[in-house]
């Protein structure tokens, strides 16, 4: 039940008992207490009460000058500062460790405090979001911004309290044990992996191609991959916006590539069926969310991001393709402002839900120009040079043999496709070499030979 002030109106939520258990205890034993405070990232803002806050402010900045904490050095500190009054002098500091008999249940009070903060958050966001709606004439953009903003709030009340020091030695383990993979989502590719580590989260990936190189039959093959769990992997959520295709199309697509059945036979033998049978049972099994909505604005795709992590707790985001992504924002100001806004929103947003997202990209004509043979360079990312900028990984995926018909097929160079880790923040750059299957739209580890219906050989 909600408190009523003296003239009828609903006062915040707030516990005045919880805010002097934090500040008794605190005063009884300081360094266990406000060390705990500070873990659970509780602040001056935490509390409802102007005494409280002033007073909390006061503790946190004696500890943090490793000053001792006690009822006479917090007394004596405010009066210096003129500001004992402002507490309600020693009798109300007394009267903290009076009603406080014991600091054993700092961790308590601490929640509660945090909780009532939090619906004072919720109650002032939606008094925000309601003043908008008077004044704003967009609807889905303030939609959008509410919903960030209120994710915001859950992410914030559930961000990682782990200390700085056991960060730094569980990575360290995982660098000397050889387990950063445990810290990204795999592509299942063993040369990609081994160059990028993984996925990692608030990365944003580019894989950029020019049209008909099989980008999105890559990026579906990692999709299906961190799914399934390639190779004894941990299984991950994945979300796919896919504004080119339909789910269907994209499922059709998938079934055949699992399966190694080349989709345009036209008759389908009892291997055939049994293989998307089998297909079907594995793919049926997986944690892939479509979202097939063509003509996407960028903060749409956000929100449905963010329900997509809310309700799905996706581990990796695939969008095919940025452009094919509008920003209703910038569209009057040129396709390479948009481009730019969009790439930047697409960056912020794998940093928002702390996630990997994997964005494909459309390649210039520059790769077919001269002498090149279809190389492609960082300078040919279509419309921006944003997107070079804001990517940590681009990979520029070429397959010689569209452009030379004549490779040979005895070597394996017919099916030769190279990976260029073109840019990678956080490691080498440098050329994995994979098998693209174009039959059934396929890619796999260069090593790994197949026949032209996917079977082993």
């Amino acid at each position: 039940m909600s408190s009523i002030d003296q003239s009828g109106r609903r006062l915040p939520p707030y516990s005045e008992e919880a805010e002097r258990g934090v500040l008794g205890s605190a005063l009884i034993e300081s360094n266990r207490v406000i060390e705990l405070c500070l873990i659970k990232s509780l602040s001056t803002d935490s509390f409802y009460v102007p005494a409280h806050r002033l007073l909390f402010e006061q503790l946190l900045g004696m500890y943090q000058s490793a000053r001792a904490v006690d009822l006479l050095t917090v007394g004596e500190d405010l009066k210096k500062s003129g500001r004992l009054d402002q507490v309600g002098g020693y009798a109300f500091l007394e009267g903290l460790i009076d009603s406080t008999p014991t600091s054993a249940h700092a961790d308590y009070y601490i929640d509660i405090v945090q909780q009532k903060h939090l619906l004072r958050r919720i109650i002032s966001q939606a008094a925000e979001a309601i003043d908008h709606c008077y004044t704003d004439d967009d609807a889905e953009e303030l939609l959008s911004r509410t919903e960030e903003a209120f994710f915001e709030l859950s992410d914030k009340k559930t961000a990682s309290s782990e200390a700085w020091k056991d960060i730094v030695y569980k990575t360290a383990g995982q660098i000397i044990n050889g387990n950063m993979l445990d810290n990204g989502v795999p592509t299942g590719f063993a040369g990609l992996d081994k160059e990028l580590r993984g996925l990692h989260n608030t990365d944003m990936i580019v894989l950029a191609a020019r049209p008909s190189m099989g980008k999105t039959s890559l990026a579906m093959n990692i999709a299906e991959h961190a799914a399934l769990g390639r190779g004894g992997d941990k299984k991950h959520a994945v979300g796919v916006f896919s504004l080119e295709m339909s789910q269907e199309q994209l499922v059709r697509r998938m079934l055949y590539s699992k399966a190694g059945v080349p989709a345009w036979k036209d008759y389908f033998s009892e291997v055939d069926q049994r293989k998307i049978s089998s297909a079907a049972d594995q793919l049926g099994k997986a944690s892939i969310i479509v979202d097939d909505s063509a003509g996407l604005d960028v903060m749409d795709l956000r929100a449905r991001a963010r329900r997509m992590k809310r309700i799905h707790n996706v581990d990796l985001i695939v969008i095919d393709y940025l452009q094919l992504l509008a920003d209703k924002r910038r569209s009057r100001e040129g396709r390479q402002q948009e481009t730019a806004s969009i790439s930047n929103s697409i960056k912020a947003m794998a940093k928002e839900l702390k996630i990997p997202v994997l964005i494909l990209s459309q390649l210039s004509r520059a790769p077919e120009q001269g002498t090149r043979d279809g190389k492609p360079r960082l300078s040919d990312l279509r419309d921006s040079g944003a997107i070079e900028q804001d990517a940590d990984v681009v990979l520029l995926l070429q397959r010689p043999s569209y452009y030379n018909k004549e490779l040979d097929a005895a070597s394996g160079e017919d099916t030769l496709a190279i990976v260029d880790i073109a840019k990678h923040r956080n490691g080498p750059t440098g050329e994995v070499k994979l098998n693209f299957f174009r039959e059934i739209t396929r890619f796999e580890d260069r090593d790994e030979r197949h026949g032209v219906d996917g079977s082993a050989e």
